[in-house]
């Protein structure tokens, strides 16, 4: 009797939360631990930390260049909506790649720290927040340029295509935008980091879904270029994106910081998936969480 009380007691959504409650307290450490990952990454080169704006500055510049002259779209538009849409998908590619080697990655501080799991979490979605704010100063620099197309009202992305109203003051909406995205991160890391210490082969099976799921968003096509392409009659073109969650991901943090017409239902989407997500996190560390440390 007295040996099951604590195996029942480790197995408990109380002693989840207050891992959670822990991992949170513990600022400094995570907050470091996150700093370093991108010091150690960058060392001994000259610029460090701006090697990260500048890849994805180059990257962005490029393709919005290519695609723009392919789909016939003006660069003006076009060229900073593919860019805020990598800044976005580098930060959800980063949460789900890297969150599916949190654990693993951390074996050696796991077995000698006695730190709550959360805090290996949060250094995780801390260390691609500082990397978003990072990617955020090609933004800027592309809206500086840009400004009249994209502050213009009822500009298009493509001939024909859905007016937008122009960048304005609900570009602030892009703030709690961007705390929904860090608030599912972390749901994403705990569930798949442990998932991936049981299973190794998550890991590779997500690898190997990042092309498709890239190609399959509108990052750097949209729904109007599929309506241009296909005409009206093709109905399908818009459950091509309504049905990939990560598409509502993008558009709450995208539409608002390039003036695209803000929508609702990505809001209500992403809430949805919140709760559902945390819900099986909280699940999966209520059950999981003492073994992580023996299988990682």
């Amino acid at each position: 009797m007295t040996s099951a009380a604590p195996a029942s007691d480790s197995r408990s959504f109380g002693r989840a939360f207050a891992d959670l409650r822990s991992g949170f307290k513990q600022t400094e450490l995570w907050g470091h631990l996150a700093w370093q990952d991108i010091k150690q990454r960058y060392r001994r080169s000259v610029l460090g930390p701006l090697w990260i704006t500048i890849s994805m500055g180059i990257t962005a510049l490029g393709l919005g260049l290519l695609y723009s002259q392919l789909f016939g779209a003006s660069v003006g538009t076009f060229l900073p909506y593919i860019t805020t849409g990598f800044i976005v998908w580098h930060f959800l590619l980063g949460c789900l790649t890297e969150g599916t080697d949190t654990f693993i990655s951390n074996e050696g501080l796991i077995k000698h720290l006695p730190a709550p799991l959360s805090v290996y979490v949060l250094r995780t979605v801390w260390r691609q927040s500082i990397m978003f704010a990072h990617n955020m100063i090609i933004y800027f620099v592309v809206i500086a340029i840009f400004w009249g197309d994209i502050t213009t009202p009822n500009y298009t992305m493509t001939d024909g295509g859905m007016p937008h109203p122009g960048l304005n003051w609900e570009a602030l909406l892009a703030i709690p935008g961007f705390a929904l995205l860090a608030l599912n991160a972390g749901w994403v890391v705990l569930l798949f980091g442990i998932a991936s210490t049981r299973f190794r082969d998550i890991p590779q099976v997500v690898s190997s879904l990042i092309n498709l799921l890239f190609f399959m968003t509108p990052i750097v096509w949209t729904t109007d270029i599929l309506k241009d392409r296909f005409g009206d009659t093709a109905d399908w073109r818009d459950w091509i994106a309504e049905l990939n969650p990560l598409y509502h991901f993008i558009q709450i943090v995208r539409a608002p910081l390039i003036g695209n017409t803000t929508s609702w239902h990505h809001y209500a989407i992403v809430g949805g998936i919140t709760v559902v997500g945390w819900a099986l996190a909280l699940v999966v560390m209520r059950n999981y969480r003492a073994r992580v440390s023996y299988w990682v």
